[in-house]
């Protein structure tokens, strides 16, 4: 077996389960996840009526995938970005369909690394863990950059080394970021791709909450519109990730794409060939329906917004709670062990967070997630609400 896989991290959730082992949950209460981000909000009609028309579901599942994906999604795909972003792509050399951001996310590191001599990828800290094992198994190095509350969780790229820029091989941006919320600034990621330029590295943005967010006139700035600012012909060394699963709370169709510089696609379509990770033509078709409609992802974010500004007064009763740029998750500080606080939230409330310690690593200054818990708000907006009162209720007795 390959001796990088004595390096990964048991994943989050395996680690929440290992810490709340043999605890008795509060046996009046009905459990609540806070802890994961599993979007539960309904499913666009139009993506389930598709999926259950017999003649189209027998013709999708009696041919083989193509790779590249079907004309029809490819073209889909390229108008949304065109409307979203500003990005003009060619429909047959600028995007790739792909089973969910997290396999690509993953397998694209295992193309892009290995031309430099000891390389890096550079990822955020706290992060999703994908990077962090896509850098380890393609043979690269993790190098962390702390999000911490002093600097509103904003990652310092300014202050990383030449050094490290010039080992760097892929960038892994996160915007809107997990678990933080934040936003990368546009100027922020227009000195981004000038450093990929300067030290010939390749950006991975991860935008997949971009559509999840609390300013309907003020969506997040994207890469590509980013790398169009900058006049970076052909989104040169810019790669993004969009997903259905955050957008149309499809999750299960394990439906999303990359897009950005042909030619590096070009390469990464190669590495797919042999991958065999192409959608199934019927889910392909659904999945083009959905990047053609806007009106279900303003009701998902409605409903995302209608939670947060219910939540947010609440919790700033008993927490410094920022409400995010984007996505559907609080950040929450707390003044004790995380870990200690998820536990004891369980066998309290029979309530489940993520403690902040798992998705991050130590450094020098310490593990940037530790005394945070994330929330994910993505249950129905009567449970999420019932459940933060009695946390908050619950934090205030042991203050």
């Amino acid at each position: 077996m390959n001796p990088r896989l004595s390096q990964l991290h048991d994943y989050p959730f395996q680690r929440l389960a290992a810490l709340l082992d043999g605890i008795s949950p509060a046996a009046h209460r009905p459990h609540v996840s806070l802890s994961i981000g599993e979007p539960k909000h309904e499913p666009p009609a139009a993506v389930v009526e598709c999926l259950a028309d017999r003649q189209r579901l027998s013709e999708g599942l009696g041919a083989y995938p193509a790779t590249r994906g079907i004309r029809e999604l490819r073209e889909a795909i390229c108008a949304w970005l065109e409307r979203r972003f500003g990005a003009e792509l060619d429909p047959e050399r600028g995007v790739l369909p792909v089973s969910g951001t997290r396999e690509a996310l993953f397998s694209f590191a295992q193309a892009a690394v290995g031309a430099k001599p000891d390389p890096l990828v550079v990822l955020p800290n706290p992060f999703y863990q994908i990077y962090e094992g896509a850098a380890i198994l393609s043979g690269a190095a993790p190098h962390y950059l702390n999000a911490e509350a002093d600097n509103d969780y904003q990652l310092d790229f300014e202050a990383v080394p030449d050094t490290v820029w010039a080992r760097t091989e892929v960038l892994y941006l996160c915007s809107p970021g997990n678990p933080t919320g934040k936003v990368i600034p546009p100027a922020t990621q227009r000195w981004l791709i000038e450093q990929a330029h300067r030290f010939d590295f390749v950006i991975a943005a991860d935008e997949c909450y971009s559509e999840v967010h609390l300013d309907e006139d003020r969506p997040p700035t994207g890469l590509l519109r980013e790398s169009d600012a900058l006049g970076n012909p052909g989104y040169a060394r810019c790669i993004v990730f969009h997903s259905l699963s955050k957008r149309s709370s499809l999750p299960g169709l394990r439906s999303g794409f990359v897009a950005g510089d042909a030619s590096l696609l070009e390469r990464y379509y190669q590495h797919r060939t042999y991958q065999g990770a192409a959608l199934p033509v019927h889910v392909q078709q659904a999945s083009a329906l959905a990047w053609r409609d806007e009106a279900h992802v303003r009701q998902n974010r409605a409903l995302y917004r209608a939670k947060f500004e219910a939540a947010a007064p609440l919790l700033n009763t008993a927490f410094d709670a920022r409400l995010p740029d984007g996505g559907f998750y609080f950040w929450l500080p707390t003044d004790e062990d995380d870990r200690e606080f998820a536990r004891a939230l369980y066998r309290d409330l029979n309530i489940t967070v993520l403690p902040g310690s798992f998705l991050g690593r130590e450094s020098e200054a310490g593990n940037p997630g530790a005394h945070h818990v994330r929330i994910a708000l993505v249950a129905p907006q009567a449970e999420c609400i019932e459940a933060v009162e009695h946390l908050v209720d619950w934090r205030r007795s042991r203050c």
